[in-house]
């Protein structure tokens, strides 16, 4: 059975001597309710389960409070019900303090199935439930029309769909987490460990937060979606002039290429050419063209060990320095910080 449609309890045997495996002492500060439904990741509820159980060991430990965790699943009747209880002996009536929406692997929900989860979390966030929700469960927290005007992220593929569907949401799928006071939104689908960390930070405190990072081995300096995410132009948006010129561009790697030439390619007025292809593809001529340029320069400083100035001149780039100041805008990264962290030949 899928997690959205059972009863989830980590099944967990206490082995003598693993201290995880010890409840904890202390009482809970605050509580982080978990949404169920179909086909929702199972690695985020139960990953963000046992960070919050690890969280709220070394809280105790230090002499401050847990976390408890819950699980909550809409049953037949159109009501929320907890399915899980980190702390059972704990009064049942009590809204969480934190309500969270994970992803899942198949995509987004779609808006009617959305719909009941948006209406509960638009309840609880009028009654002072802070929400949060990861990857594609972004879609349902923006359902309830609480993110327009505001930031959000979600997973950076799903960046079109979700403009499409939620225009007026303020989205950087640069960004993996964005914390806007009481709503929280993060990006892929192993974000929710950037996400969960954010959330001790915010419950159980800094301290606390950097012993489960560490613990954990979760990075806890600022990563972000770009560092990670790879330019997926658009390709079915039915202007067939502006496809030609992306396919064109495509075969020169985006070289020595000009405005004047590509509107020249399809026979356009230049100012014409510019609208048209920054409403096909979302993005200005020499924009595209730079994206396409600084896609080449990663595979080369991934898989190659030619000096950054080399690949600057393969890729285009007749400056070295611009070629850094714009690799660094579009990643995040300089090309040096980017060739040490995604390397993939291996050391000589």
């Amino acid at each position: 059975m899928g997690i959205g449609e059972t009863d989830i309890s980590r099944g967990k045997t206490d082995k003598e001597g693993d201290p995880m495996s010890r409840p904890m002492t202390g009482a809970a500060r605050a509580e982080l309710g978990i949404i169920l439904y179909p086909g929702c990741q199972t690695a985020m509820v139960h990953g963000m389960t046992d960070l919050f159980e690890i969280a709220g060991q070394f809280s105790v430990k230090r002499g401050g409070a847990s976390v408890r965790v819950s699980h909550w699943r809409l049953g037949p009747d159109g009501g929320f019900a907890r399915a899980f209880d980190s702390h059972p002996e704990l009064r049942q009536d009590i809204e969480p303090s934190i309500l969270l929406v994970p992803g899942r692997l198949t995509g987004p929900m779609e808006a009617q199935e959305a719909a009941p989860y948006a209406r509960w979390l638009l309840d609880r966030h009028a009654r002072g439930t802070t929400l949060a929700a990861n990857c594609g469960g972004v879609f349902a927290l923006a359902a309830t029309g609480l993110l327009s005007g505001r930031p959000a992220t979600t997973h950076w593929l799903f960046g079109d769909q979700f403009r499409a569907r939620f225009p007026d949401v303020r989205l950087d799928t640069d960004r993996i987490v964005i914390e806007d006071g009481d709503i929280l939104t993060a990006g892929g689908l192993m974000a929710w460990t950037d996400l969960g960390l954010r959330l001790v930070d915010r419950l159980l405190g800094s301290t606390v937060m950097a012993d489960t990072g560490s613990f954990m081995l979760i990075d806890t300096t600022g990563r972000e979606q770009r560092h990670y995410s790879r330019f997926a132009p658009r390709l079915t948006h039915g202007d067939e002039a502006i496809l030609k010129v992306q396919h064109w561009l495509q075969a020169r790697e985006a070289k020595a290429v000009s405005v004047v030439e590509m509107a020249r390619l399809v026979a356009m007025e230049e100012r014409t050419f510019q609208r048209r292809f920054k409403a096909a593809t979302g993005m200005k001529p020499t924009e595209y063209a730079q994206h396409l340029r600084v896609g080449k320069a990663r595979e080369l400083l991934e898989f190659s060990r030619r000096p950054v100035d080399q690949i600057a001149f393969a890729v285009g780039y007749e400056d070295a320095t611009s070629f850094r100041k714009i690799f660094h805008r579009v990643v995040g990264l300089s090309p040096g910080d980017y060739r040490h962290r995604f390397l993939a030949i291996a050391a000589e």
